[in-house]
């Protein structure tokens, strides 16, 4: 008796492990999905329109540690390289409140465009989007060079980006 109740247990870890990968990044995407959006300014972002310019995309939100972690790196990242062409768009997810969001913003004087995803419409697109952080770095044809879920490499991404400036 004692083997099988092991062995159930085993079989419903696997089960929510994968669920939570499924859930995860439902399904990988080669290039951007075809899209606007509005970013908290009031400004338009048409995707395709960032074509000619590597871009990270990040979902994230204002009660995630991690998220709040790597945004000096973003921060970074955007006063290195966007002068060279580099475009991030913070997409915050569909719980988080606008106001929330746009005080976050402001308080932590974000430089680069954020997004609010109220209908999960952007997520879904993406995806089906469900865990923070989850990244993107797209190369200037649109083509997905990176797409993780959880903290990102610096130096990785930095040399990625790099390449792509230079090449």
């Amino acid at each position: 008796m004692k083997k099988y109740s092991i062995a159930l247990i085993l079989i419903i870890i696997v089960f929510f492990i994968g669920i939570s990968t499924k859930y995860s990044f439902n399904n990988k995407i080669k290039s951007l999905p075809e899209m606007t959006l509005l970013s908290i300014t009031g400004n338009k972002i048409n995707l395709k329109d960032l074509q000619g310019y590597p871009v990270i995309i990040t979902f994230w939100s204002t009660d995630c540690p991690t998220c709040i972690e790597e945004i000096p790196n973003l921060v970074d990242l955007y006063a290195q390289y966007h002068y060279k062409g580099l475009e991030i768009i913070a997409i915050s997810m569909s719980y988080n409140s606008p106001s929330d969001v746009i005080t976050f913003t402001e308080n932590m004087r974000l430089p680069y465009k954020i997004v609010l995803d109220m209908s999960s419409e952007i997520a879904k697109a993406f995806g089906n989007i469900q865990l923070t952080p989850s990244y993107f770095l797209l190369d200037q044809k649109g083509n997905v060079i990176v797409q993780q879920t959880g903290k990102f490499d610096l130096e990785k991404i930095k040399s990625l980006i790099e390449k792509m400036i230079k090449g």
